[in-house]
């Protein structure tokens, strides 16, 4: 594209200089011959008045010696015969014209010009008595005639050239700035197809170009979000399949002995392992995405009514003791259902892997006005880092543990502007506090959450056992 475009531009150039060059050194060349005849005729003319006054042979040889024609030999006057006692014509100076030429003249009384050997001659007729006429003849070397065409020829030679080479150098900067981001965006696109999901275009060039590139860069970070959303999708699936696996192995630890329950326990096992591992690989470089999305919504009471209805029954099979609080009245919070059932059997799963049998658990919540704030607390051990298991990933370390229960639960708080916090809790384990945002504002004073859980769970401290 780019030598096709410096070819075009090269030829068209070429044309334009052609068309104009030729018609203006075909002028040139005339303006010179013109001028050379205009000097030549008014060399002439200064013959004349000495010629009205005298025809006297002496005097005309003085007269055209000094002219400057005269003096270089190219000047000549023909006198008629009838002044002379022989009837012969008198000639004055080197003459080049022929008798007939010069007899035409005399006839015609009009000035011509005549070509003769090595130039041309100026043939100027002058009135010298009633009957006479005097040819004044001016000869034009043809030097004089192409005198400067040349050197002017040359000039516009060289000026076509110059336009020429000038616009092959900008018509190759115009391709280079065409040509090289359409040869990016080829390069990018064929980069993406082959799976380099990094691979963006830089937006310069032309707009048509330009747009292009933009067009390109938004399309491979679609597809970059697709692919992410699309692993985020599999693994809180797989995720999700914790819950029934814990009751599975729960009730697995119940058979007793015998081949039948080792079997059993060992493919809970089995399965739980290959859900750590798809649930590892599909995290891999998701980033967060929004839950829900625009409209999404459900009763947060009700869910976790629910949620701690299934979880109880799991509690009383391994002797822990459970509160349950502020679900008294709905509470509406712009998570959809699934993600919060997600992030509340992540939480509690995480209490029944992490934690021995027999250890209480509690849940709190509270509405603050901007936001619902729910609090899970045990009696465990807790956690050493609480900013270590926080960070993304940061679990997938531990024995039985993948790292993405706490994700699935901030990326639930941080998309309604909320976050999600680990503190001790009154029970002297762990407490996770999750802050979801009713207006989509992050929350202030970050530290009030903590207390005023604390404070309404010490007043709430005798509430159901489920």
């Amino acid at each position: 594209m780019r030598w096709a475009l410096v070819k075009v531009c090269l030829a068209v150039t070429a044309m334009v200089v052609v068309a104009f060059a030729v018609p203006l050194g075909l002028v040139v060349k005339e303006m010179a011959r013109d001028r050379a005849f205009s000097d030549a005729e008014r060399q002439a003319a200064t013959i004349g008045p000495t010629l009205s006054i005298t025809t006297d042979r002496a005097q005309l040889e003085k007269a055209v010696l000094t002219t400057e024609p005269g003096a270089a030999g190219r000047m000549a006057v023909h006198l008629p015969a009838t002044g002379e006692p022989d009837g012969a014509e008198v000639d004055i100076g080197h003459g080049h014209a022929t008798r007939e030429e010069l007899e035409t003249v005399r006839v015609s009384g009009r000035a011509a010009v005549t070509e003769v050997t090595g130039g041309s001659v100026l043939l100027q007729p002058t009135a010298v008595g009633p009957e006479g006429i005097a040819v004044v003849e001016v000869f034009v070397p043809q030097d004089a005639v192409s005198h400067g065409v040349v050197t002017a020829w040359l000039m516009l030679a060289g000026v076509g050239i110059a336009l020429v080479v000038g616009s092959v150098a900008v018509a190759d900067r115009l391709g280079v700035r065409m040509v090289e981001p359409a040869r990016r965006l080829a390069g990018a696109a064929h980069d993406l197809g082959e799976g380099r999901l990094g691979t963006r275009v830089p937006e310069e060039g032309p707009d048509e170009l330009r747009s292009a590139a933009v067009a390109f860069n938004s399309m491979a970070d679609q597809v970059v979000q697709l692919l992410a959303n699309e692993r985020e999708l599999a693994a809180d699936l797989s995720h999700r399949l914790r819950t029934p696996l814990t009751v599975l192995r729960l009730n697995a630890a119940s058979l007793g002995e015998g081949p039948a329950a080792e079997q059993t326990r060992a493919a809970v096992e089995q399965l739980e392992r290959e859900v750590d591992t798809i649930i590892r690989t599909a995290r891999e470089q998701r980033p967060q995405t929004q839950p829900g999305g625009p409209g999404a919504g459900c009763d947060a009471s009700e869910v976790i009514r629910e949620r701690m209805a299934f979880w109880s029954a799991l509690a009383e099979d391994e002797g822990r003791e459970v509160r349950l609080a502020g679900v008294d009245r709905t509470l509406r919070i712009p998570v959809a259902r699934p993600e919060l059932v997600a992030a509340l059997d992540a939480l509690l799963g995480n209490v029944f892997r992490h934690t021995p049998e027999g250890t209480a658990f509690a849940v709190d919540v509270h509405h603050s006005g901007d936001a619902v704030i729910v609090l899970v607390s045990d009696a465990g051990g807790g956690i050493a880092d609480p900013k270590a298991a926080l960070a993304r990933g940061g679990a997938r370390d531990a024995v039985g543990s993948t790292g993405l229960g706490l994700d699935i639960v901030r990326r639930v708080a941080e998309s309604t502007g909320g976050d999600v916090r680990i503190g001790r809790s009154v029970l002297g384990g762990t407490e996770v506090r999750v802050w979801i945002g009713l207006d989509g504002q992050r929350p202030r004073g970050g530290g009030r959450g903590h207390r005023v859980g604390r404070q309404r769970r010490r007043r709430a401290g005798g509430r159901a056992n489920l």
